[in-house]
């Protein structure tokens, strides 16, 4: 890379960014590696989020001016702070653009990667087309309420990413999708392999003439000749590489194929447990939702969990160890001044990895720490099955639960007989990876509830963001319920 300048990039299906950014961030001996040139994203918040982050980029990390965290913090508007730095607010609109696949007219589309690229040969694209079609639970409920479920344009958004490759002939690709992918079928044909043959040969899939494109598609996590290369082994399992979380992906490397170049597979790593990940993050409460809250109402809340039956009668049962965590967190929650957490907030400490990369240059901020509201019968629920989890290293199924505290859903006892999402309360818990975050955390917080059982929550949107390893300096924009469904796509298109 000596006199080089850095490779460019063009991200589509961005989401708020993260794939892209972690492009962005890669460096050499100081010197950055990859440049974004262009970033395209359909959803507004999204693409205000991707903005925002292009115009933090604009400047040397160790300079990012103080009308950032100013903004950050609240104390300035995003118009103020973009009058401060016009240069850089320009240079960011060019490079983040709100735009819809699929519908923009693709001599538009076309036109402005070939502006981006400005005679550029040596770059990348990267992207996730959108999951919804190969998720799990997706397919299985369209099945049921769609009967056009086989013609859904889903199916087939990956052709967008596909002409951008016939049109622009990338010596590099990288392509990612959801797990689900490898076993959804459209008109009984696997899904994955109609991708895989078309990423191979982008011209014959599209009928158009052809040119002799052709790419060779290597596995980052199994070391094979590509020729050999099964659809599993494109598959990447992120808690083998030191991430604080279980999240599963195929990631597909596509090289040009008059490329002479063999990449190696990803090194694997120690696993990166939950608490390693958020556990340095300010301590907080959840709000009360439905009646009004605050820290004393919250605190008689659940402190009145000792007044239930099974509580008092649990201290000789299988329940002992859970209930002694429960008496551990009741005194901590007398003694801790929590507060619900807050869109910014002042704080200096230090994760127990990663600290480099999740607090480099972040001013003494952390923004988007806010607590959700939960109903004062989830709150004795949270309490118990964080408590199990310290107690048992494990998150509790729905047949671990006294009787008296199960919610009144009306497949509970489906879910306890036929184990059907019995662990429908799930505990991040704190000394392994969490599990995926999936586009469920933007409804309710009962499949991401926080390890420690004095703070009786659900994960914040920052949280959440570590966990998919976003650093801190990252804000999103938005709603909370949109940032929590940004932070989840992560750069691609995220399902359960």
């Amino acid at each position: 890379m000596a006199g080089k300048k850095p490779y460019k990039v063009i991200d589509v299906f961005a989401g708020p960014g993260g794939l892209g950014e972690g492009f962005a961030a890669l460096r050499h001996e100081e010197k950055l590696l990859f440049q974004l040139a262009l970033s395209i994203e359909k959803d507004l918040d999204a693409h205000s989020t991707l903005m925002l982050r292009s115009f933090y980029r604009q400047f040397d990390p160790a300079r990012i001016p103080q009308e950032y965290w100013s903004y950050a913090k609240g104390d300035i508007t995003k118009a103020e702070l973009f009058k401060s730095h016009q240069l850089q607010v320009k240079a960011a609109v060019e490079e983040a653009r709100c735009i819809e696949l699929g519908k923009t007219p693709q001599h538009e589309l076309k036109n402005l990667i070939s502006q981006k690229l400005n005679g550029s040969e040596n770059w990348v694209l990267v992207g996730g087309p959108p999951c919804q079609a190969y998720s799990l639970v997706w397919r299985a409920r369209m099945r049921s309420t769609n009967p056009d479920f086989e013609d859904d344009v889903r199916h087939f958004l990956y052709k967008e990413y596909l002409r951008i490759i016939a049109d622009h002939r990338p010596p590099v690709f990288v392509m990612e999708n959801v797990k689900g992918i490898l076993s959804a079928q459209h008109a009984g044909k696997k899904i994955i392999e109609i991708i895989l043959r078309d990423l191979k040969k982008p011209d014959e899939a599209l009928n158009t003439r052809s040119s002799g494109l052709g790419y060779r598609l290597f596995s980052l996590a199994v070391n094979k000749r590509p020729e050999h290369c099964e659809p599993e082994d494109f598959l990447v399992k992120a808690e083998e590489y030191g991430i604080p979380q279980a999240r599963h992906r195929m990631l597909i490397l596509g090289i040009r194929n008059d490329l002479k170049i063999t990449p190696e597979t990803l090194q694997k790593s120690e696993t990166a447990s939950v608490a390693q990940a958020i556990g340095d993050l300010p301590k907080m409460r959840s709000t009360v939702s439905r009646e009004p809250d605050s820290l004393e109402v919250w605190r008689k809340i659940i402190g009145s969990i000792t007044s239930e039956a099974w509580y008092r009668e649990g201290r000789n049962t299988r329940l002992s160890q859970t209930i002694e965590k429960i008496d551990e967190a009741l005194i901590k929650i007398q003694e801790l001044e929590l507060m619900a957490g807050a869109e910014s907030m002042s704080y200096t400490d230090t994760p127990r990895i990663l600290s480099g990369w999740y607090r480099h240059g972040c001013d003494g901020v952390v923004t988007n720490h806010t607590g959700r509201c939960h109903m004062r019968s989830d709150l004795h629920r949270y309490l118990f099955v964080s408590a199990y989890a310290a107690a048992n290293g494990k998150s509790v199924h729905l047949s671990d639960f006294p009787s008296t505290l199960l919610p009144a859903h009306r497949n509970v006892q489906e879910g306890i007989q036929n184990n059907h999402f019995s662990d429908r309360f799930r505990v991040q818990v704190a000394e392994q990876p969490s599990t995926t975050i999936t586009s469920h955390i933007s409804k309710d917080g009962h499949y991401f509830i926080h390890f420690d059982p004095s703070q009786c929550r659900s994960l914040t949107v920052r949280e959440a963001a570590r966990l998919q390893t976003f650093p801190d300096s990252y804000k999103f924009e938005g709603g909370r319920t949109s940032q929590y469904h940004q932070v989840d796509n992560a750069g691609h298109r995220d399902c359960p």
